[in-house]
């Protein structure tokens, strides 16, 4: 079976039960997976190393298939469609949801097989690699089932139809021939426990039942949804997205579902994404309330919460950056050197380090979704207000410090101008929620706080040689995180400060209407090499464009960056020069911002007329 040694990062669609995730590229390789969580080692990962990473391919044999891949529509069922001179086939992948709020102690991929005309001989090829291809595999090959079984996990692909499997070295190979309307299956099942019995193979009814239960719950879970705008398809895939790359059992979404894919192809910037983010859960609870989805809004907003209570951060502060969706704090990054990377690009980071990184802006990004609540009354409960109260009145002493940063960079702690931001954000709120919900509170000490950070943006983070204000109270350096000042109501999206702000990240940071996030060149990182534009950043654009009541540009800008979306509506991080998708696939933060955007633009769209 021909593989492409790497397919383009963008070249995939995302299935998963939310607990994990894979990726399967349009050629019917599923080439990353890990279970039993988005963060726990990997069982195929040949994104990463194409020799030693791990797969699991159903394709048409014969030469040169043409291929297509597309979602059923408002589902997460992923059809790939091979047309080959005898005929036209199709693997439906999807993988079967269980209990929200319980750790599954099974997960299981479907693949069915199915022929639409004419005849179609399918290949399959599965060739797990656990732990990040670290460890070896037992495997015991048995008629119609192969069980792997590995350190801490077991998988068994079990098959039904008129399909043929054999060990072969480490792996499992097989066929399946069929007629039009025909079908046969290849269901893998990873089992917590390495020594757990085989599940009972599934039975065509059965793999029927499980197909319509998948496909029954994403429509029911999308007629939540309250959008009915100008981009209703892009928004519900975004939703999807969105909901896939969380993890049911405590609320928590990870910033993407892989690790180590780069933000330049040889280049350093590697990092892995399997984690909950403060800064980018926080922000997304409001798009997420103004969808209707209020349930996922708070199932983070309780995660949350529990952080500000429990402490015990790697970091000493009261938060930290980041958490595993367990709300685990301890991340420790070390490098895979024996992967060699997607299209060499080492080194493959398991781990984040930034997690001990200071960032400030944490806090107003954790007070903003916290005053999104739905549920008032429980953040007012005493110990509820207890934790929030005592997490401003520790701000109000602990704001004023040079920190990493949002991006994260390695190049030493700076006075960003984004991070006094979200301070001045959680004292503004706070005062707020004292008044509204009536709770005891320092409101003067709060006061003081904010209107001291408020004059020193004003006065070190605005640049009278620019006319804009800037990364860090150091330098004249542009940075597009500001893009965010008008959402949290810093300044009006009309202030005369804020729209010669808006003029210059256009002249100097957006390229064709794609938008990098700062110059890495004028404002150093510790990092070697470029980046592409960050998508998140352009999505923001488009929203400050759009209150600032620029409706043309911005309207145009979103259209134009819709066109850079993969084949079913999927963003990775960044986008390349010549329109790749860069950086680990899909990303939360993107799909978050695609959604914040397009509600923008459709509420000044309507308000215009238009």
């Amino acid at each position: 079976m021909r593989r492409r040694r790497y397919p383009p990062i963008g070249d995939h669609g995302l299935i998963g039960d939310l607990r994990t995730a894979a990726l399967v590229s349009s050629e019917g390789v599923l080439d990353w997976f890990c279970a039993p969580r988005f963060d726990s080692p990997s069982l195929f990962a040949s994104l990463l190393d194409h020799d030693r990473g791990g797969y699991f391919a159903i394709a048409a044999e014969g030469p040169d298939p043409v291929t297509r891949q597309l979602y059923l529509a408002d589902t997460a069922v992923l059809v790939t469609r091979f047309m080959t001179e005898d005929g036209v086939g199709e693997v439906v992948d999807f993988m079967p949801l269980g209990e929200a709020e319980a750790p599954a102690d099974r997960h299981r991929i479907i693949r069915i097989m199915r022929v639409t005309r004419g005849a179609v001989r399918f290949g399959i090829e599965c060739r797990p690699a656990f732990d990040y291809g670290r460890a070896g595999h037992g495997l015991e090959v048995d008629a119609d089932t192969a069980r792997f079984t590995g350190p801490e996990v077991s998988a068994y692909l079990q098959v039904s139809g008129p399909v043929r499997i054999a060990a072969d070295g480490a792996a499992v190979r097989g066929e399946a021939e069929l007629g039009q309307g025909g079908l046969a299956a290849a269901v893998l099942t990873v089992c917590h426990d390495p020594a757990a019995a085989p599940p009972e193979p599934m039975t065509a009814p059965e793999l029927r039942r499980a197909f319509l239960a998948t496909y029954d719950h994403w429509h029911r879970w999308l007629s939540r949804s309250r959008y009915r705008g100008r981009w209703q398809q892009m928004v519900n895939r975004s939703a999807i997205t969105l909901k896939l790359m969380t993890y049911a059992p405590t609320g928590a979404p990870v910033a993407a579902v892989t690790m180590g894919l780069p933000e330049r192809v040889g280049g350093e910037r590697n990092w892995d994404y399997r984690y909950t983010w403060v800064r980018d859960a926080s922000l997304s609870v409001k798009a997420l309330l103004d969808l209707g989805l209020e349930d996922e809004a708070e199932a983070f907003r309780r995660w949350l919460g529990a952080r500000v209570h429990k402490g015990g951060t790697v970091t000493g502060e009261p938060l930290q950056i980041m958490y595993r969706v367990d709300g685990d704090p301890h991340l420790g990054e070390e490098v895979l050197d024996h992967l060699e990377g997607y299209r060499g690009s080492a080194p493959v980071r398991l781990g984040n380090g930034a997690a001990g990184q200071l960032q400030l802006d944490i806090y107003g990004e954790a007070v903003f979704a916290l005053s999104h609540a739905a549920d008032l009354a429980q953040l007012a409960g005493y110990d509820g207000w207890q934790n929030l109260s005592g997490l401003l009145d520790w701000l109000a002493g602990s704001w004023d410090r040079p920190d990493e940063g949002i991006w994260e960079t390695r190049g030493g702690r700076r006075d960003f101008t984004y991070s006094r931001l979200m301070c001045w954000t959680a004292f503004d709120r706070g005062i707020r929620l004292a008044a509204e919900l009536a709770r005891p509170a320092d409101v003067a000490g709060w006061t003081a706080a904010r209107d001291a950070v408020f004059h020193q943006i004003m006065e070190r983070g605005y640049s009278d040689r620019r006319k804009a204000f800037v990364q860090h109270f150091d330098g004249d350096v542009l940075d597009a995180s500001l893009l965010l000042m008008p959402t949290v109501g810093f300044v009006s999206p009309k202030d005369r400060r804020w729209l010669s702000t808006l003029d210059a990240i256009e002249s100097e940071l957006v390229s064709d209407s794609l938008v990098h996030r700062y110059d890495p060149g004028e404002s150093p990182d510790g990092l070697r090499g470029d980046e592409g534009t960050f998508s998140l950043c352009t999505f923001l654009y488009v929203g400050a464009l759009a209150r600032a009541g620029r409706l043309d540009m911005a309207r145009y800008a979103f259209d134009k960056m819709l066109t850079y979306a993969n084949h079913v509506g999927l963003f990775a991080e960044e986008i390349g020069p010549t329109g790749e998708q860069l950086g680990n696939f899909p990303q939360a933060f993107t799909h978050l911002a695609l959604i914040a955007a397009a509600l923008a633009l459709d509420e000044e769209l309507d308000r215009s007329g238009r």
